[in-house]
């Protein structure tokens, strides 16, 4: 089987409008999650009546729709679990993305012609593990983050007839493709049954149990390959948000040749690898973010849309592209396992939270009025007379200074506020799901 010509560009939806927006700005599918049995439960705005509106919403424009699925179930969740999935599965989705391996086969017992697609945390990282999916049915793999492109190859020779999917923006877990148990052990919130507090991005305070300055000194060797244990006792713990305000429980802190387990990873960007994984066999570039905001969903659809129209037609790699992604929250980014092993250059030592670089998120415009070329604003941000501001659709990015704007009930505002909504003058016409966002300067993007 020959690599899809036309990949496809798969974006998270974490509730009904990140849907829309993520299909206005170029996804050909996106993925939602089944209530309680997904693994984003806290960040999931679906039941039933939404999914069957997001299904046929999705199909009415060609594109198709997956269900997530995917938590490992106790025994208590097992028959809710099959339950649900038949009834989802009289919706139609195009896909179930799934985990447990019972529970994909006692699935596919039940619902023969479903099309099952095996989500990152199942661990399948060989080709030996993507044939045994294979024959018990599954059609597609969603492939861990901590695979290079060469092993990506290596699976689609050995095993060319079934999809391979590839995340190629988001972030990261810091453990084996997110399999977890930080946030149990630190919060007794389980990572894999969908509760994940993100604990390993909380700041932590590091201390160091070791001998005397001597002992410390003569137990350092020269670099090498080959690994070395650490001599002394290691802990960490959780601040409490403020300086010197630390929680008083320590937790052991261990390392062993592979690397030490607490850490916050920096956000993976693909964007300029998108032609290499396509002929490696992968036939869908993923976007991790369910939780992220609206201009997130559009941004990255939109970025990631060009990018592959771009390969597509023979064009080289435009920076722009990049340029965009990086005008969207991050922690920073990486092309993750892709190359090469991150090692140190994939921890993020300075923040555990996205933040906005170059632009930030200014407001989403809900009407607009031709004769008085005012539009109505949901502002997301602070913004003010003067700013720098930029209107985006699918496929312009239109700048302008903000000249006026006013409160609902007329009166003049030089000052907007999240969480409001205003009237705008606006120097065009806005297109269909159209966003505004500010333009940083160095120093408003520090301090705010």
């Amino acid at each position: 089987m020959q690599p899809n010509l036309t990949p496809e560009l798969l974006m998270p939806a974490g509730n009904f409008e990140k849907l829309r927006f993520a299909l206005a700005y170029g996804a050909d599918a996106v993925y939602a999650g089944v209530p309680i049995f997904s693994l984003r439960a806290r960040e999931n705005d679906f039941n039933k009546e939404n999914i069957i509106e997001a299904i046929d919403y999705t199909h009415k424009l060609g594109k198709q729709i997956y269900l997530t699925m995917n938590i490992y179930a106790h025994n208590m969740k097992v028959d809710k679990f099959l339950n649900a999935f038949c009834e989802m599965d009289d919706l139609q989705p195009d896909a179930f993305i799934m985990t447990d391996p019972g529970l994909i086969n006692k699935a596919l017992k039940l619902r023969p012609n479903t099309v099952i697609h095996l989500s990152t945390q199942a661990n399948a990282t060989n080709w030996s593990t993507v044939e045994f999916w294979r024959d018990i049915g599954v059609k597609r793999i969603i492939l861990p983050r901590e695979l290079s492109i060469f092993e990506i190859a290596t699976i689609h020779e050995k095993v060319p007839d079934i999809e391979l999917e590839s995340f190629v923006h988001g972030a990261i877990c810091i453990a084996y493709s997110g399999r977890c148990l930080i946030s149990n052990y630190i919060n007794h919130r389980d990572a894999n049954q969908g509760t994940c507090t993100n604990s390993c991005r909380w700041e932590f305070q590091l201390a160091a149990e070791k001998g005397s300055l001597l002992q410390q000194e003569n137990e350092r060797q020269p670099d090498s390959d080959e690994y070395k244990p650490l001599q002394g006792s290691y802990k960490v713990a959780e601040t409490g948000g403020k300086e010197n305000d630390f929680i008083q429980d320590w937790y052991e802190l261990d390392e062993d040749e592979h690397g030490t387990y607490m850490m916050n990873s920096k956000d993976l960007c693909a964007v300029e690898l998108l032609a290499e994984l396509r002929e490696a066999g992968v036939c869908s570039f993923k976007v991790e973010g369910r939780s992220k905001s609206v201009y997130y969903a559009a941004v990255v659809a939109r970025a990631y849309r060009h990018a592959i129209d771009d390969f597509l037609e023979g064009k080289p790699f435009d920076r722009k592209h990049l340029d965009e992604l990086i005008s969207a929250s991050s922690r920073t980014l990486m092309t993750g396992f892709m190359k090469r092993r991150p090692q140190e250059y994939g921890e993020n030592f300075e923040d555990g939270l996205s933040a906005p670089l170059t632009h930030r998120f200014a407001g989403v415009i809900r009407d607009y009025d031709e004769e008085t070329k005012l539009a109505t604003v949901d502002l997301k941000n602070r913004i003010k007379q003067g700013d720098e501001v930029e209107g985006l659709s699918s496929n312009e990015t239109i700048p302008f200074r903000v000249e006026q704007f006013f409160k609902l009930n007329g009166e003049s505002a030089d000052t907007g506020h999240g969480g409001m909504q205003y009237k705008m003058q606006l120097p065009f016409k806005p297109k269909p799901y159209s966003l505004l966002r500010l333009v940083l300067q160095p120093e408003r993007s520090k301090s705010e």
